[in-house]
Protein backbone atom coordinates (compact mmCIF):
# COMPACT_ATOMS: atom_id res chain seq x y z
CA UNK A 1 0.00 0.00 0.00
CA UNK A 2 1.50 3.21 -1.24
CA UNK A 3 2.53 5.37 2.13
CA UNK A 4 1.57 8.46 3.46
CA UNK A 5 3.23 11.67 2.74
CA UNK A 6 3.18 15.16 3.60
CA UNK A 7 3.73 18.32 0.72
CA UNK A 8 5.86 20.58 3.48
CA UNK A 9 8.81 17.76 2.59
CA UNK A 10 8.87 19.30 -0.95
CA UNK A 11 7.91 22.77 -0.09
CA UNK A 12 9.28 24.87 -3.23
CA UNK A 13 11.19 28.37 -3.12
CA UNK A 14 8.28 30.85 -3.62
CA UNK A 15 10.61 32.66 -6.30
CA UNK A 16 9.81 29.48 -8.49
CA UNK A 17 6.29 29.71 -8.37
CA UNK A 18 5.38 32.94 -8.39
CA UNK A 19 1.84 32.74 -9.70
CA UNK A 20 0.82 29.34 -8.85
CA UNK A 21 -1.23 28.11 -6.04
CA UNK A 22 0.14 25.23 -4.81
CA UNK A 23 3.58 25.49 -2.11
CA UNK A 24 5.11 22.07 -2.80
CA UNK A 25 5.55 19.23 -5.37
CA UNK A 26 4.81 16.23 -3.59
CA UNK A 27 5.73 12.75 -5.34
CA UNK A 28 1.98 11.03 -6.11
CA UNK A 29 0.88 8.18 -3.94
CA UNK A 30 1.96 5.70 -6.41
CA UNK A 31 5.91 6.40 -6.72
CA UNK A 32 7.62 3.73 -5.26
CA UNK A 33 9.86 6.29 -3.03
CA UNK A 34 8.88 9.52 -1.54
CA UNK A 35 11.70 12.45 -2.04
CA UNK A 36 12.22 15.09 0.93
CA UNK A 37 14.42 18.00 0.85
CA UNK A 38 16.27 19.84 3.89
CA UNK A 39 18.96 22.76 4.08
CA UNK A 40 22.13 21.26 4.23
CA UNK A 41 23.97 24.42 5.56
CA UNK A 42 25.47 24.72 1.35
CA UNK A 43 24.26 27.25 -0.39
CA UNK A 44 22.65 26.84 -3.81
CA UNK A 45 22.23 28.51 -6.74
CA UNK A 46 18.21 30.26 -6.70
CA UNK A 47 15.52 27.90 -7.97
CA UNK A 48 14.12 28.53 -11.85
CA UNK A 49 10.48 29.76 -12.06
CA UNK A 50 8.11 27.07 -13.40
CA UNK A 51 6.92 27.22 -16.89
CA UNK A 52 3.81 25.67 -18.19
CA UNK A 53 4.94 22.78 -20.16
CA UNK A 54 1.86 20.93 -22.67
CA UNK A 55 2.43 17.61 -23.77
CA UNK A 56 -0.20 16.06 -26.90
CA UNK A 57 -1.61 12.93 -25.38
CA UNK A 58 -2.89 10.94 -27.83
CA UNK A 59 -6.50 9.69 -26.50
CA UNK A 60 -8.29 6.60 -27.88
CA UNK A 61 -11.82 7.92 -26.73
CA UNK A 62 -13.10 11.17 -25.55
CA UNK A 63 -16.12 10.74 -24.01
CA UNK A 64 -15.66 9.16 -20.40
CA UNK A 65 -18.76 7.79 -18.12
CA UNK A 66 -19.44 7.19 -14.97
CA UNK A 67 -22.58 5.53 -12.88
CA UNK A 68 -22.60 7.92 -10.08
CA UNK A 69 -25.23 8.83 -8.36
CA UNK A 70 -24.02 12.01 -6.70
CA UNK A 71 -24.27 13.92 -10.26
CA UNK A 72 -26.75 14.47 -12.94
CA UNK A 73 -24.80 13.39 -15.96
CA UNK A 74 -23.42 9.98 -16.98
CA UNK A 75 -20.89 11.10 -19.72
CA UNK A 76 -18.13 14.10 -19.76
CA UNK A 77 -15.39 15.05 -21.90
CA UNK A 78 -12.26 16.90 -20.11
CA UNK A 79 -10.29 18.72 -23.42
CA UNK A 80 -7.14 18.85 -20.78
CA UNK A 81 -5.40 17.30 -18.46
CA UNK A 82 -4.03 19.16 -15.43
CA UNK A 83 -4.76 22.73 -15.22
CA UNK A 84 -3.06 25.93 -15.21
CA UNK A 85 -5.70 27.89 -13.52
CA UNK A 86 -3.86 26.52 -10.05
CA UNK A 87 -6.41 26.88 -8.31
CA UNK A 88 -4.86 25.28 -4.65
CA UNK A 89 -8.56 23.10 -3.76
CA UNK A 90 -8.91 21.41 -7.09
CA UNK A 91 -10.27 18.16 -6.62
CA UNK A 92 -8.49 16.77 -9.61
CA UNK A 93 -5.24 17.47 -8.40
CA UNK A 94 -4.78 13.58 -7.21
CA UNK A 95 -5.71 12.63 -10.89
CA UNK A 96 -2.04 13.51 -12.33
CA UNK A 97 -0.28 10.60 -9.95
CA UNK A 98 -2.31 8.36 -12.17
CA UNK A 99 0.52 9.43 -15.07
CA UNK A 100 3.73 10.04 -12.48
CA UNK A 101 3.21 13.47 -11.84
CA UNK A 102 2.47 15.35 -8.44
CA UNK A 103 -0.62 16.44 -7.60
CA UNK A 104 1.24 19.94 -6.58
CA UNK A 105 3.00 21.91 -9.31
CA UNK A 106 3.28 19.54 -11.88
CA UNK A 107 -0.46 19.58 -11.94
CA UNK A 108 -0.99 23.15 -12.82
CA UNK A 109 2.59 23.43 -14.74
CA UNK A 110 2.90 20.07 -16.87
CA UNK A 111 -0.21 19.67 -18.45
CA UNK A 112 -1.78 17.42 -21.16
CA UNK A 113 -3.49 18.62 -24.20
CA UNK A 114 -5.93 16.03 -26.60
CA UNK A 115 -5.80 17.31 -29.94
CA UNK A 116 -8.05 14.49 -31.59
CA UNK A 117 -10.36 15.09 -29.15
CA UNK A 118 -13.02 16.42 -31.94
CA UNK A 119 -11.99 13.77 -34.32
CA UNK A 120 -12.72 11.18 -31.21
CA UNK A 121 -15.69 12.71 -30.44
CA UNK A 122 -17.44 12.43 -33.93
CA UNK A 123 -16.34 9.00 -34.23
CA UNK A 124 -17.98 8.35 -30.64
CA UNK A 125 -21.42 10.59 -31.61
CA UNK A 126 -21.59 8.39 -35.01
CA UNK A 127 -21.53 4.62 -33.83
CA UNK A 128 -24.52 3.11 -34.15
CA UNK A 129 -26.63 2.15 -30.68
CA UNK A 130 -25.36 5.53 -29.56
CA UNK A 131 -28.21 7.28 -27.18
CA UNK A 132 -27.80 10.81 -26.96
CA UNK A 133 -27.92 12.49 -22.79
CA UNK A 134 -26.28 15.77 -21.70
CA UNK A 135 -22.50 15.58 -21.84
CA UNK A 136 -20.77 17.57 -19.30
CA UNK A 137 -17.71 19.58 -20.77
CA UNK A 138 -15.31 19.74 -18.42
CA UNK A 139 -15.34 17.96 -15.19
CA UNK A 140 -12.59 17.57 -13.70
CA UNK A 141 -10.13 20.46 -15.38
CA UNK A 142 -11.01 23.93 -16.97
CA UNK A 143 -12.05 23.40 -20.48
CA UNK A 144 -11.32 27.20 -20.82
CA UNK A 145 -8.11 27.40 -19.02
CA UNK A 146 -5.40 29.81 -20.59
CA UNK A 147 -4.26 26.94 -23.02
CA UNK A 148 -7.28 26.43 -24.76
CA UNK A 149 -6.67 30.32 -26.59
CA UNK A 150 -4.02 28.73 -28.10
CA UNK A 151 -5.20 24.96 -28.57
CA UNK A 152 -8.69 25.76 -29.24
CA UNK A 153 -9.50 21.89 -28.67
CA UNK A 154 -12.96 22.93 -26.50
CA UNK A 155 -14.37 24.90 -29.21
CA UNK A 156 -13.55 22.17 -31.90
CA UNK A 157 -15.48 19.88 -29.74
CA UNK A 158 -18.05 22.28 -29.28
CA UNK A 159 -18.61 22.64 -32.98
CA UNK A 160 -19.00 18.70 -33.05
CA UNK A 161 -21.95 18.87 -30.53
CA UNK A 162 -23.63 21.88 -32.54
CA UNK A 163 -23.48 19.83 -35.57
CA UNK A 164 -24.59 16.47 -34.16
CA UNK A 165 -27.46 18.83 -32.23
CA UNK A 166 -26.37 17.25 -28.89
CA UNK A 167 -26.69 18.48 -25.53
CA UNK A 168 -23.65 19.91 -23.21
CA UNK A 169 -23.31 21.58 -20.03
CA UNK A 170 -20.09 23.58 -19.27
CA UNK A 171 -18.69 23.49 -16.34
CA UNK A 172 -15.67 27.17 -16.17
CA UNK A 173 -14.44 29.55 -14.04
CA UNK A 174 -13.12 31.45 -16.87
CA UNK A 175 -14.77 34.19 -19.10
CA UNK A 176 -13.15 33.20 -22.15
CA UNK A 177 -16.41 30.90 -22.48
CA UNK A 178 -17.50 34.38 -23.52
CA UNK A 179 -15.84 33.26 -26.86
CA UNK A 180 -17.99 30.72 -27.83
CA UNK A 181 -20.91 32.51 -27.43
CA UNK A 182 -21.92 32.16 -30.98
CA UNK A 183 -21.93 28.62 -30.80
CA UNK A 184 -23.87 28.57 -26.96
CA UNK A 185 -26.18 31.11 -28.05
CA UNK A 186 -27.24 29.18 -31.13
CA UNK A 187 -27.43 25.60 -29.40
CA UNK A 188 -28.98 26.96 -26.36
CA UNK A 189 -31.76 28.69 -28.86
CA UNK A 190 -32.88 24.90 -29.21
CA UNK A 191 -32.40 23.64 -25.53
CA UNK A 192 -29.12 22.18 -26.23
CA UNK A 193 -26.68 23.90 -23.85
CA UNK A 194 -26.23 25.51 -20.67
CA UNK A 195 -23.08 26.52 -18.52
CA UNK A 196 -21.95 26.69 -15.32
CA UNK A 197 -19.44 29.50 -13.93
CA UNK A 198 -17.75 28.69 -10.61
CA UNK A 199 -17.48 31.92 -8.30
CA UNK A 200 -15.70 31.02 -5.53
CA UNK A 201 -15.19 34.21 -3.70
CA UNK A 202 -16.08 37.66 -4.68
CA UNK A 203 -12.39 38.97 -2.95
CA UNK A 204 -10.30 39.07 -5.73
CA UNK A 205 -6.91 38.94 -2.87
CA UNK A 206 -8.37 35.23 -1.27
CA UNK A 207 -8.79 34.82 -5.69
CA UNK A 208 -5.69 35.81 -6.40
CA UNK A 209 -3.96 33.54 -3.81
CA UNK A 210 -6.39 30.02 -4.13
CA UNK A 211 -7.04 30.20 -7.88
CA UNK A 212 -4.09 32.64 -9.01
CA UNK A 213 -4.83 32.34 -13.00
CA UNK A 214 -8.09 31.72 -13.06
CA UNK A 215 -9.67 35.37 -14.22
CA UNK A 216 -11.09 37.82 -11.46
CA UNK A 217 -14.22 37.42 -9.99
CA UNK A 218 -15.88 40.35 -11.21
CA UNK A 219 -15.15 38.83 -15.20
CA UNK A 220 -16.90 35.88 -13.82
CA UNK A 221 -20.18 37.80 -13.02
CA UNK A 222 -19.20 39.70 -16.35
CA UNK A 223 -19.74 36.22 -18.58
CA UNK A 224 -22.86 35.41 -16.25
CA UNK A 225 -24.01 38.54 -17.58
CA UNK A 226 -23.19 38.08 -21.20
CA UNK A 227 -24.57 34.44 -21.52
CA UNK A 228 -27.91 35.03 -19.89
CA UNK A 229 -27.71 38.42 -22.14
CA UNK A 230 -27.41 35.80 -25.16
CA UNK A 231 -29.98 33.46 -24.27
CA UNK A 232 -27.61 30.97 -22.45
CA UNK A 233 -29.48 29.16 -19.23
CA UNK A 234 -26.09 30.25 -16.51
CA UNK A 235 -26.05 28.50 -13.16
CA UNK A 236 -23.91 29.77 -10.82
CA UNK A 237 -21.35 27.00 -8.35
CA UNK A 238 -20.66 28.60 -5.27
CA UNK A 239 -17.77 25.90 -5.15
CA UNK A 240 -16.16 24.90 -2.95
CA UNK A 241 -17.19 26.05 0.12
CA UNK A 242 -14.30 26.56 2.36
CA UNK A 243 -15.07 27.15 6.44
CA UNK A 244 -13.45 30.04 7.83
CA UNK A 245 -12.32 30.72 4.88
CA UNK A 246 -14.87 32.13 2.01
CA UNK A 247 -18.38 30.40 3.49
CA UNK A 248 -19.47 33.45 4.73
CA UNK A 249 -20.18 34.91 1.49
CA UNK A 250 -22.40 32.69 0.08
CA UNK A 251 -25.19 34.66 -0.08
CA UNK A 252 -23.23 37.84 -1.56
CA UNK A 253 -22.55 35.04 -4.18
CA UNK A 254 -25.81 34.11 -5.22
CA UNK A 255 -27.03 37.76 -5.05
CA UNK A 256 -24.84 39.17 -7.30
CA UNK A 257 -25.02 36.30 -9.75
CA UNK A 258 -28.71 36.41 -9.59
CA UNK A 259 -28.34 40.28 -10.61
CA UNK A 260 -26.83 38.90 -13.74
CA UNK A 261 -28.73 36.63 -14.79
CA UNK A 262 -28.04 33.64 -13.22
CA UNK A 263 -30.88 31.24 -12.76
CA UNK A 264 -29.54 28.26 -10.88
CA UNK A 265 -27.23 27.70 -7.98
CA UNK A 266 -25.41 25.18 -6.23
CA UNK A 267 -22.74 24.57 -3.83
CA UNK A 268 -20.03 22.17 -3.47
CA UNK A 269 -18.44 21.42 -0.03
CA UNK A 270 -14.46 21.67 0.01
CA UNK A 271 -13.05 17.68 -0.85
CA UNK A 272 -9.79 16.84 -0.10
CA UNK A 273 -8.96 13.19 -1.34
CA UNK A 274 -5.67 11.65 -1.46
CA UNK A 275 -3.10 14.24 -1.78
CA UNK A 276 -5.03 16.92 -1.55
CA UNK A 277 -5.47 17.38 2.33
CA UNK A 278 -1.51 17.85 2.46
CA UNK A 279 -1.37 20.30 -0.37
CA UNK A 280 -4.11 22.56 1.00
CA UNK A 281 -3.09 21.97 4.67
CA UNK A 282 0.66 23.27 3.16
CA UNK A 283 -1.13 26.76 1.70
CA UNK A 284 -3.10 27.51 4.72
CA UNK A 285 -0.34 27.56 6.68
CA UNK A 286 1.62 29.92 4.48
CA UNK A 287 -1.22 32.20 4.01
CA UNK A 288 -3.81 31.95 6.53
CA UNK A 289 -2.28 30.06 9.66
CA UNK A 290 -4.43 31.28 11.73
CA UNK A 291 -7.49 29.30 10.51
CA UNK A 292 -5.94 25.96 9.45
CA UNK A 293 -6.96 24.30 12.57
CA UNK A 294 -10.61 25.65 12.14
CA UNK A 295 -10.68 25.19 8.60
CA UNK A 296 -9.60 21.40 8.73
CA UNK A 297 -12.03 20.64 11.56
CA UNK A 298 -14.88 21.45 10.33
CA UNK A 299 -13.96 20.04 7.32
CA UNK A 300 -13.74 16.72 9.38
CA UNK A 301 -16.98 17.12 11.25
CA UNK A 302 -18.78 17.32 7.88
CA UNK A 303 -16.73 13.95 6.76
CA UNK A 304 -17.37 11.62 10.02
CA UNK A 305 -14.05 12.69 11.19
CA UNK A 306 -12.39 12.28 8.63
CA UNK A 307 -10.85 15.16 5.91
CA UNK A 308 -12.71 12.81 3.47
CA UNK A 309 -15.20 10.41 2.68
CA UNK A 310 -16.23 9.57 -0.69
CA UNK A 311 -19.42 8.26 0.64
CA UNK A 312 -21.82 8.60 -2.37
CA UNK A 313 -25.19 10.83 -1.26
CA UNK A 314 -22.73 13.36 1.03
CA UNK A 315 -19.60 13.82 -0.69
CA UNK A 316 -20.24 16.89 -2.01
CA UNK A 317 -22.25 18.62 0.73
CA UNK A 318 -20.75 16.48 3.56
CA UNK A 319 -22.99 15.81 6.56
CA UNK A 320 -23.58 17.00 9.86
CA UNK A 321 -24.64 20.02 12.02
CA UNK A 322 -21.85 22.40 9.70
CA UNK A 323 -23.01 20.89 6.53
CA UNK A 324 -26.61 21.42 7.48
CA UNK A 325 -26.02 24.63 8.21
CA UNK A 326 -24.60 25.39 4.96
CA UNK A 327 -27.34 23.61 2.84
CA UNK A 328 -29.88 25.57 4.46
CA UNK A 329 -28.61 28.82 3.77
CA UNK A 330 -28.40 27.54 -0.07
CA UNK A 331 -32.14 26.73 -0.25
CA UNK A 332 -32.84 30.31 2.00
CA UNK A 333 -30.80 32.06 0.03
CA UNK A 334 -32.13 30.80 -3.64
CA UNK A 335 -35.87 31.20 -2.08
CA UNK A 336 -35.28 35.03 -1.22
CA UNK A 337 -33.74 35.64 -4.74
CA UNK A 338 -35.90 33.95 -6.98
CA UNK A 339 -33.74 31.16 -7.86
CA UNK A 340 -36.00 28.60 -9.58
CA UNK A 341 -36.32 25.16 -7.59
CA UNK A 342 -36.09 22.59 -10.71
CA UNK A 343 -33.15 22.56 -12.67
CA UNK A 344 -32.88 23.24 -16.55
CA UNK A 345 -33.33 20.26 -18.67
CA UNK A 346 -31.22 19.96 -22.12
CA UNK A 347 -33.18 18.67 -24.73
CA UNK A 348 -32.33 15.28 -25.95
CA UNK A 349 -34.61 14.40 -28.70
CA UNK A 350 -32.77 16.74 -31.15
CA UNK A 351 -29.57 14.59 -31.84
CA UNK A 352 -29.16 13.35 -35.28
CA UNK A 353 -25.95 12.34 -37.38
CA UNK A 354 -25.17 14.91 -40.11
CA UNK A 355 -25.64 12.65 -43.37
CA UNK A 356 -27.57 9.73 -42.08
CA UNK A 357 -30.57 10.24 -43.89
CA UNK A 358 -28.44 11.08 -47.19
CA UNK A 359 -26.82 7.79 -46.48
CA UNK A 360 -30.49 5.99 -46.99
CA UNK A 361 -30.47 6.90 -50.53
Amino acid sequence: MPHARGAAGLAVPAEARRGRGATANPDGRFEPHARETFDDGWEVEPAARRRTEVTRERARTIITRNTSPDISFDRSINPYRGCEHGCIYCFARPNHAYVGLSPGLDFETRLFAKPDAARLLERELSAPGYRPRSIALGTATDPYQPIEREHGITRAVLGVLARFRHPVGIVTKSNLVLRDRDILAAMAADGLAKVAISVTTLDPVLARRMEPRAPHPAKRLEAIRALSAAGVPVMVIVAPIIPALNDHEIEAILEQARACGAREASHVLLRLPHELKDLVADWFAEHYPGRQARALSLVAQSRGGRLYDATFGSRMTGQGPYAALITQRMRLARARLGYPEERLRLNCEAFAVPGAQLALF
